[in-house]
């Protein structure tokens, strides 16, 4: 079997126009999708963050539950000493005895109006937190809505286009042997900087078929030969006649 080396500058170009069908046969594919492909991706990563955000207020609702908790076993505390200091003040042998208890009741409601105070900070904030996360769970079932239309929306799209696309992707492969690895990249380089992905095209009008730009009559000439690759001047594609053009079919 002869290798890429030994085909001629016409084999070389009709394995390249193959290579452009096939190739713009997935890109149309490709344009089916739309955008959807990059869209759904753009929702998984916003959901995923959406999800980290309602876990971190979810985390931060029970950090400040655990400190109210923790304030109104103070207060309980605080009571039972008050308790325990009024009881004692019954039994006081002198005045001083007496202040002093007194110092430590009103020390210990103090106690329990601060930690009252700081329940109720703490309190206000959780209802901030809840308004906080109650947005956060609204956004994510939207956003989880939008997902699951976009997903069922592609995979039609997919179900429809897989053996096609399988096809076309095999086509691809096999042309892309044939294509000597210099000029294989060169063609790829091209497809790149194009969005319609065009690197080979036909002389039509005696214009470029990619930026329409006028070709000379002898350049023309030339491209018939099929004896050289000949791209155009002005955007870079290689240039091939219309008769070769017109003459590979892709099925």
């Amino acid at each position: 079997m002869a290798t890429v080396k030994d085909f001629s500058v016409e084999e070389k170009l009709t394995s390249l126009v193959t290579l452009q069908k096939i190739e713009s046969k997935l890109d149309e594919i490709q344009v089916l999708k739309g955008e959807l492909p990059m869209e759904v991706s753009d929702l998984e990563d916003e959901i995923t963050g959406l999800h980290a955000r309602q876990t971190r207020v979810e985390e931060e609702i029970n950090g400040i539950n655990e400190f109210i908790n923790g304030k109104k076993e103070l207060i309980k505390e605080s009571e039972g000493l008050i308790k325990k200091y009024e009881k004692q003040s019954t039994n006081v042998k002198n005045s001083r005895e007496f202040e002093a208890i007194n110092k430590e009741i009103e020390m210990q409601q103090l106690e329990v109006k601060l930690a009252e105070k700081h329940i109720k900070d703490a309190q206000e904030e959780i209802n901030e937190k809840a308004v906080l996360l109650d947005r956060a769970k609204k956004a994510l079932a939207t956003k989880e809505g939008v997902l699951k239309n976009k997903k069922d929306e592609l995979e039609k799209i997919v179900a429809t286009t897989e053996k096609e696309e399988k096809h076309f992707n095999k086509l691809s492969a096999e042309a892309r042997e044939k294509v000597d690895e210099r000029l294989l990249n060169s063609y790829d380089r091209i497809r790149k900087n194009y969005r319609n992905g065009l690197a080979v095209v036909p002389v039509e009008r005696d214009a470029c078929g990619g930026c329409f730009n006028a070709i000379p009559p002898q350049k023309q000439s030339e491209i018939k030969q099929r004896k050289k690759i000949i791209i155009c001047e002005n955007c870079g594609r290689i240039l091939v006649d219309n008769d070769l053009a017109d003459a590979v079919e892709i099925k």
